[in-house]
């Protein structure tokens, strides 16, 4: 078999360089190159051998959440999904035993605050989910199991009550760039006036690195 010319097999390998490394950009895949010392030292000046391998696994970004677990108050729920409200709030989780995520917030992990909410006090003399939510101190953890197999970690770094009508809009929010999971529900004794309870609870928690 006729040896091919030095330029046109070298012309070749970076063209096949090129198209290997263009499809990685393309697919996000962390696609690198290298030629090995004892490949160019026997190099025979009919072209050289390169090798394409993936070093880096693309990362993994958090899965859908599935439980909430506080072994401190032994929560270990079920966690639906909500939105808005037709008055514009957040909804709240139909099961009265269930957390419920804020879907159209971050995943617990990702940057920024993800916020869960769960119901308090009593409905036909059967508890709720986090009736003792409040029992929270700094430090206390609260974990999340997710779609993907996963656990992440979160540590109580904060308690606040609010005034039903606060602005609590700084819950949904963080510029920190690092994963928060707030907790919210309501506290204090029924008040039939307002056709509620008279705070809202929250417990800040930071994701344990």
């Amino acid at each position: 078999m006729a040896t091919m010319p030095i330029s046109i097999r070298t012309i070749l390998g970076v063209l096949a360089i090129a198209t290997t490394l263009s499809l990685a950009l393309f697919l996000d895949l962390p696609a690198v190159w290298h030629v090995s010392r004892s490949e160019m030292s026997s190099w025979d000046g009919q072209g050289a051998v390169f090798v394409i391998q993936n070093t880096v696994p693309k990362k993994v970004g958090p899965g859908l959440p599935l439980r909430l677990r506080i072994p401190k108050i032994d929560i270990d729920s079920t966690i639906e999904y909500v939105g808005l409200a037709p008055d514009g709030a957040m909804d709240v989780p139909k099961d009265r035993n269930n957390a419920a995520w804020f879907e159209l917030g971050p995943r617990p992990g990702e940057t920024g605050s993800a916020v869960i909410t769960g119901h308090y006090g009593l409905e036909n003399r059967k508890r709720s989910v986090f009736d003792d939510l409040h029992k929270l101190r700094l430090g206390d953890r609260v974990s999340i199991e997710d779609a993907e197999g996963g656990t992440i970690s979160f540590a109580v770094s904060r308690i606040q009550r609010y005034d039903p009508k606060a602005d609590t809009s700084s819950i949904f929010v963080s510029s920190d760039g690092k994963p928060h999971l707030n907790l919210i529900t309501c506290e204090g004794v029924w008040n039939t006036a307002i056709g509620g309870y008279p705070k809202r609870l929250v417990v800040f928690t930071d994701v344990v690195e």
